[in-house]
């Protein structure tokens, strides 16, 4: 049996909420902090520009119960049912920094629960970034690991820009679609307006407009030219790092490569490639071309799932991280 608990903290005059689940009985329980990706991610890491509401971070808290470790998942200011009533106070706010501090502010609440031990952060795709500017700066609860669930090995404008070309490559003058977004995006590269082509599919340019929006400011800019190999060789504790064969946004060789050269002779950096895992950890045994055909379905439908090899993974490796902070999650 598990407790599932609505949690809610004031940080700069928003009101924040997210989730605690719990083993039963009195612990002191490891516990796990769940930290969403990118845009208007929610606290189970379900989207509203997806379909579905089956989100891997719920279940990964369910999992994570059931073997003996607690955990928090909440929603970003910017995401969850209070988005709307928190953007119009967020404009010109969101950054690296406001994120971070959202991220502090979660360890706190869960570190103050009196059933929770050592805390390790788990982070998806741009999660992981925040993640690791935690595990990187001085903070008064310290980590006892951090797991990087899909992190770019690349800049995120150029993970972005190698996605529109897989979708180019798929529909008539592709070639030509992608000479139009390399020109606005060097323009952005170079702190100058977009100016996008109106003949650009209206999807493209939602997808590279949102980085010019206002509201995203300065976070998209800092977003742009940051990777995870700029912080992953400062990390100290234990980490994880994870790419799924079946992530069509983080890529194997092109971001995985990048990253085990960041932390070569790291003793304390695992990595993982578990070869059904999506983006999202759902297991997906479709070919790559069939997934990249269909971007974002495997993901929150019903019916999806964990990807088991990467859930035994991550479990596993918390079991020893969390076995040397002198706690442990029971099977």
């Amino acid at each position: 049996m598990t407790t599932s608990t609505a949690v809610t903290w004031e940080l700069d005059g928003i009101t924040m909420q997210g989730t605690v689940v719990r083993p039963d009985g009195d612990g002191p329980f490891p516990a796990v902090v769940l930290v969403a990706g990118s845009g208007p991610t929610d606290r189970d890491w379900c989207s509203p520009l997806m379909p579905g509401t089956n989100g891997s971070a719920r279940l990964f808290a369910e999992a994570f119960a059931g073997a003996g470790i607690a955990s928090l998942r909440y929603d970003k200011r910017a995401s969850g049912p209070q988005a709307m009533e928190n953007v119009g106070k967020l404009i010109g706010q969101l950054s690296m920094g406001s994120h971070l501090d959202e991220l502090v502010a979660a360890v706190g609440v869960l570190a103050a629960e009196e059933f929770v031990g050592p805390i390790v952060a788990l982070g998806n795709s741009e999660g992981t970034l925040h993640v690791l500017r935690y595990a990187t700066s001085a903070q008064d609860v310290p980590l006892a690991g951090i797991v990087l669930a899909a992190p770019p090995g690349r800049p995120v404008g150029e993970v972005l820009l190698s996605q529109l070309a897989a979708q180019a490559a798929q529909i008539p003058d592709g070639s030509a679609l992608m000479i139009s977004v390399r020109e606005a995006t060097e323009r952005y590269t170079a702190g100058q307006p977009m100016e996008l082509d109106a003949s650009l599919p209206e999807a493209v340019r939602l997808t590279l407009g949102s980085f010019e929006n206002p509201a995203n400011l300065p976070l998209a800019r800092e977003l742009w030219t940051e990777s995870a190999v700029d912080r992953l060789p400062q990390v100290e504790v234990p980490a994880l790092v994870l790419i799924g064969g079946k992530d069509v946004q983080i890529d194997v060789r092109a971001d995985g490569d990048r990253l085990q050269a960041a932390a070569a002779g790291m003793d304390n950096v695992t990595f993982a490639f578990p070869p059904d895992a999506n983006h999202v950890f759902k297991e997906d045994t479709r070919a790559l071309k069939e997934i990249a055909a269909a971007p974002g379905t495997g993901y929150n439908e019903d019916g999806t799932r964990l990807d088991p090899e990467a859930l035994e993974l991550i479990l596993g490796w918390l079991s020893l991280v969390f076995s040397s902070s002198g706690s442990s999650g029971t099977d």
